[in-house]
């Protein structure tokens, strides 16, 4: 496969990772249900601005959206990492690990000091490669969520820059 184009989201974006979040949902690293059809992808708290794509031929292929972790001004140092998606079709290509690259290089850019994310404990393969990216657990909270009849682990993981 060739190498993924990363760039900015753009408002012409919207359908097609609308389209790409419900195709990628599933409850290993989901805790809220699936998007629906009429539901925006962007919003007030979450523009294109805040999305970078992976691209393949024209098409999105990906998406990883990072923000801060609160709204605090004593907070402004620190990006989080607010969710990443893969299409099926370009899993185990190295999509994941560029656009986790790009968000790192983008919180950089953004003058960011250290950058965080949440994942959650049964999501093996999402940890493996955040860990090989640098990334260490930085605490759990055990059965933070109830999902699919399961009780799944919150993990933080972070880094700095």
């Amino acid at each position: 496969m060739p190498i993924p184009r990363m760039r900015l989201a753009m408002p012409d974006d919207e359908d097609a990772l609308g389209r790409l979040d419900r195709e990628t949902w599933a409850p290993t690293h989901s805790v809220r249900p699936p998007r629906q059809h009429h539901e925006p992808f962007f919003t007030p708290r979450s523009g294109p601005r805040d999305h970078l794509v992976a691209e393949l031929d024209g098409r999105l292929v990906g998406y990883i959206r990072l923000g801060f972790p609160t709204e605090l001004a004593s907070n402004a140092h620190v990006r989080q990492i607010l969710g990443l998606a893969v299409a099926e079709e370009a899993r185990g290509e190295g999509v994941g690990r560029a656009l986790l690259r790009a968000a790192v290089e983008e919180a950089r850019r953004q003058g960011a000091r250290r950058i965080t994310l949440r994942v959650l404990g049964h999501n093996t393969p999402a940890r493996k490669l955040y860990e090989s990216e640098g990334f260490v657990v930085e605490g759990v909270q055990p059965e933070e969520f109830h999902l699919d009849g399961v009780y799944v682990d919150d993990i933080f993981m972070g880094r700095p820059l």
